[in-house]
């Protein structure tokens, strides 16, 4: 894999707040520094020596030491937010861009346009049934809605090596369902149009599923599909015996699923 590149543009922004009993000029700045020429791995420097520093570059802020090493997978562009904080309680913020060209040849997410800003770029969708199941990319999700007991996936190829381990989840949201089956699969076997794509057609386990009939997404329901799914499914860690092309196929079907929301789709290997 090529050297990725990263790009750092800084952005002043400082708010001053504080006392008597503080330096209200306290230096929030710092330098981003690649370790060991990685561009995934970053050490965050701050210039000054404060009381306290508060690191933020996306996961919400952190409470660390003025010297932070981060590690960013995914290639993209990332605002990193340096609190420091003087005696007395000055505060000074600094914020810079960092750009990674290049996710981390292990770690990074394997999935392409996985949280749908580009809408449906990146992903096919496989017409199952001709119609009473649509799948539509907007406001950066992708929402599927089903009824009359059709259903609809979309796809996505991925490459994968033989004997790692890899892990697989995503952010699911909906109102409450009911006669519904909302299915994910990992397997070499690519959908086509107006055949139906389960284990009894040879397109390998089920890896994670919603399922009215197990018992979940009858009510309002959000968060990863590890933690809200229910019914038969393999879940994590997954493996392969050859190297190759799989493909990550999500399906939904039933009698009236309303609305299920899909984000965050995240596939990674983790050795």
């Amino acid at each position: 894999m090529a050297a990725a590149a990263l790009t750092v543009g800084c952005q002043p922004d400082e708010v001053k707040s504080g006392n008597a009993l503080s330096n209200d000029d306290i230096d929030a700045s710092f330098t981003v520094t690649q370790i060991d020429g990685n561009a995934n791995k970053l050490r965050l420097t701050g210039t000054t020596e404060s009381t306290n520093n508060i690191w933020d570059f996306g996961n919400g802020p952190v409470k660390a030491p003025q010297v932070y090493d981060i590690f960013l997978p995914d290639a993209g562009t990332y605002t990193i937010t340096h609190k420091a904080i003087g005696s007395g309680g000055a505060m000074n913020t600094a914020v810079q861009t960092v750009t990674v060209a290049t996710p981390d040849p292990v770690a990074g997410n394997l999935i392409l346009n996985n949280s749908f800003t580009d809408g449906a770029t990146n992903w096919t969708v496989a017409n199952i049934s001709a119609s009473g199941a649509e799948w539509t990319f907007a406001n950066g999700a992708a929402t599927v809605s089903a009824s009359g007991w059709n259903q609809k996936a979309i796809y996505q190829a991925v490459n994968v090596i033989a004997g790692k381990q890899y892990k697989l989840d995503m952010k699911v949201s909906g109102q409450g369902a009911q006669d519904t089956w909302f299915e994910v699969y990992v397997s070499p076997v690519r959908p086509v149009d107006g055949q139906d794509y389960n284990e009894g057609f040879g397109s390998g386990p089920k890896r994670f599923a919603l399922n009215t009939w197990a018992g979940c997404a009858t009510a309002p329901f959000s968060g990863l599909i590890s933690d809200v799914g229910c019914g038969e499914h393999t879940g994590n860690p997954i493996t392969f015996d050859t190297d190759g092309t799989v493909y990550l196929v999500i399906k939904c079907g039933g009698g009236n699923s309303g609305n299920i929301t899909l984000d965050n789709v995240e596939f990674r290997r983790i050795n």
